[in-house]
């Protein structure tokens, strides 16, 4: 792979099967649930972590990757004679890009930091983009070019459950999360320019994914069909399987990929969330 290892952040959900087919090594934030710390995806599965918040009603924390971690990663790859390219989740939502910044200021060797500006598989695809493109042989400046378009071209937007992931992470209000549960409101969320904000909301968990859906098709105006959509999920497959059934009708793709949504964005959303990211032309 034209000697670069590619590193991530846990933040952009890359599943097994990519990480292992392109070499990539993920540098996982902090897990803080019950008052023990988790290596994100690493210490704990999703899994289990949607079933612990299913089960016990817990909220947890953070924590973003730091200094430490990041040096002692460059440090290995460059000792190997390697290249480094990492590609961060957003920076406007994490410090963990700042850390890595720091730790490239202190290691002698050549690394680049490509910054996603994006979350959940938004920001993986950006890592998986780019390795395909480090095993064809294109250049580092080539694959920030690519991965500049694709970012022009992204829409992410995503559903959740219950706002009070959202209340205790400081997203929202008290006062909005109690009336929001009271009215049985389901908000519509988007990833842009790096920071998740609201587009819109629904009443009843019925009508969320075709008004997610709508949403989408706002931004991409007359040309809704797509070569490629993927497809988020915590652990609620029913909806899954909803939301590919309104996809397909809707953007009539030749592709669909699916992404689990992770232990670290979905501390801040909780379980039951549906998302879907798509390409506007």
């Amino acid at each position: 792979m034209n000697n670069i290892k590619i590193i991530c952040d846990s933040l952009s959900d890359v599943n097994k099967e990519y990480l292992e087919q392109y070499d990539i090594d993920v540098v996982p934030l902090t897990l803080i649930l019950d008052g023990k710390e988790y290596r994100d995806s690493i210490d704990i599965s999703p899994e289990e972590f949607y079933k612990i918040l299913r089960e016990e009603n817990a909220y947890p924390k953070t924590s973003q990757a730091t200094y430490a971690q990041f040096k002692e990663v460059f440090d290995k790859y460059i000792k190997e004679g390697k290249k480094i390219l990492y590609i961060s989740g957003s920076s406007a939502a994490t410090g963990t890009c700042q850390s890595a910044i720091m730790a490239k200021n202190d290691t002698e060797g050549e690394i680049y930091i490509y910054d996603s500006y994006s979350l959940s598989f938004g920001a993986g695809l950006f890592v998986v983009k780019a390795a395909e493109m480090i095993k064809e042989g294109k250049t580092i400046e080539e694959v920030f070019k690519a991965l500049d378009e694709i970012k022009e071209k992204s829409v992410l937007m995503f559903s959740v459950d219950t706002l009070e992931y959202l209340k205790k992470g400081g997203r929202i209000s008290s006062t909005k999360a109690t009336v929001g549960s009271l009215l049985n409101i389901k908000p519509i969320l988007e990833v842009k320019d790096g920071l998740v904000s609201q587009v819109g909301q629904v009443r009843g968990k019925k009508n969320v994914l075709n008004k997610m859906v709508e949403y989408v098709k706002e931004r991409l105006g007359d040309d809704i069909e797509q070569e490629e959509i993927y497809i988020g999920y915590s652990d609620d497959l029913k909806e899954t399987e909803k939301l590919t059934e309104i996809a397909k009708e809707v953007f009539k793709p030749k592709k669909i990929g699916y992404f689990l949504v992770g232990t670290c964005i979905g501390a801040h959303s909780g379980p039951g969330v549906g998302g879907i990211l798509v390409f506007k032309k």
